[in-house]
């Protein structure tokens, strides 16, 4: 999977019009797209009227200590999962006192294992006062930056979706 150019600039331009219309702000989580959905939303002029912050929550320590997510979850899920990633959600949504976060968490590559393989990617989507969900997606071993590339478009779909919602 290969994404063109200028993609999740166009998508990330739609989140920020619709949050902005619906007067909400913005938090990501993300782990292993290390900033890069962060760079997306604000390479966009005037995105500060909806983006609040990102937490870049790389080692499981990050997660814990900025985002809450319970020690508990790490031990019993691991990092990537769904329980993980809506807790980084959640937290998010907390933290900055925002209507709307999305979290990233998996493993881009190269590597992985027969139970997490390289290209499997969880996502949570917190929105205040919804249920907070959970989902993952398999990108397959396209290559670090392809995963962590898709991974921010299919984030940006997320908060797209749930903001026209």
């Amino acid at each position: 999977m290969v994404i063109s150019d200028g993609f999740e600039h166009e998508l990330a331009r739609e989140v920020l019009a619709l949050c902005y219309q619906k007067q909400w702000r913005i938090a990501v989580a993300e782990s292993c797209t290390g900033g890069l959905l962060s760079a997306a939303i604000t390479e966009i002029s005037g995105s500060s009227d909806v983006f609040d912050r990102g937490f870049i929550t790389y080692s499981n320590r990050a997660k814990t200590e900025l985002l809450g997510v319970a020690e508990k979850s790490l031990d019993v899920f691991g990092a990537v999962s769904e329980q993980v990633a809506r807790e980084m959600a959640e937290g998010a949504l907390q933290e900055a006192k925002v209507d709307l976060a999305v979290s990233i968490t998996g493993v881009a590559g190269p590597g992985g294992s027969d139970h997490k393989p390289e290209g499997r990617i969880c996502f949570g989507l917190a929105v205040k006062g919804v249920q907070t969900q959970g989902m993952t997606h398999d990108f397959g071993a396209i290559g670090r930056r392809q995963v962590r590339a898709a991974s921010v478009v299919f984030a940006l779909n997320l908060l797209t979706e749930a903001s026209n919602a």
